[in-house]
């Protein structure tokens, strides 16, 4: 998918910061939508279903809070990526935040260039889906779904089915926060968990073959891809 053809919705109270943002999101190619809070924000992403959402947390009528977590209620925007940019940089309010369904998490002042740096990254995923996924490739690594092999460097490696089926879930969206929860779901499902630290035990054994750097932990919350 083209630059030109990515919908970014703009949400925040702050008219200088739409100006801002959007005029260097705009200079990137990406088509760019605003709105000032979040009863707004509903109304456009409910009819211009754009592929990210950069949702402020402090406005009036409906914070972002309660914005994403009714954003996350529309099947049509099921794939679409939230973001929180906000100056509010607490532990306790990025956990809320994630908790709400958002993918990520900004936090104000940041400079154009960083944070148009930190949108591709985003939406990159989008210019994956396009691609074959039984086959993906992302930095050093190559993952081979069907065959259930992974290949760093060029040297392949054998990982047990657990390891390999929790780093295919978190690499099949690069950046985004997967919740424990999810993760559980997604990859032991109704299997009986032996342990509450399941997840943390799989995560220390593929940064040891894959590279600690890979793996981002997002506390209280879950885990990420890092490319």
């Amino acid at each position: 998918m083209d630059t030109k053809d990515m919908i970014i919705l703009l949400v925040d109270d702050e008219p200088d910061i739409l100006e801002i943002v959007g005029y260097n999101l705009t200079a990137e190619g990406y088509q760019v939508l605003t709105a000032s809070n979040g009863v707004e924000a509903l109304k456009v992403a409910k009819k211009q279903k754009p592929h990210l959402i950069v949702l402020d947390v402090m406005m009036p009528e409906m914070d972002g809070i309660e914005a994403c977590e009714q954003l996350r209620k529309i099947p049509e925007l099921e794939d679409t990526i939230i973001t929180f940019l906000t100056a509010r940089g607490e532990d306790y309010s990025q956990v809320a935040g994630f908790d709400a369904g958002a993918d990520d998490y900004i936090t104000k002042p940041i400079r154009p260039k960083v944070l148009v740096s930190k949108v591709k990254a985003l939406l990159r995923r989008f210019k994956e889906s396009d691609e074959v996924e039984n086959v993906v490739k992302i930095g050093n690594l190559v993952i081979n779904r069907d065959e259930y092999k992974v290949i760093k460097d060029g040297q392949e490696m054998v990982l047990p089915r657990k390891e390999f089926e929790l780093l295919s879930l978190l690499t099949s969206k690069p950046g985004k926060v997967f919740k424990r929860e999810d993760i559980l779901d997604k990859v032991w499902g109704n299997e009986v968990i032996v342990g509450g630290r399941t997840i943390d035990v799989h995560i220390r054994k593929l940064r040891e073959k894959i590279g600690d750097q890979s793996f981002k932990t997002i506390k209280g919350v879950g885990y990420k891809f890092v490319v």
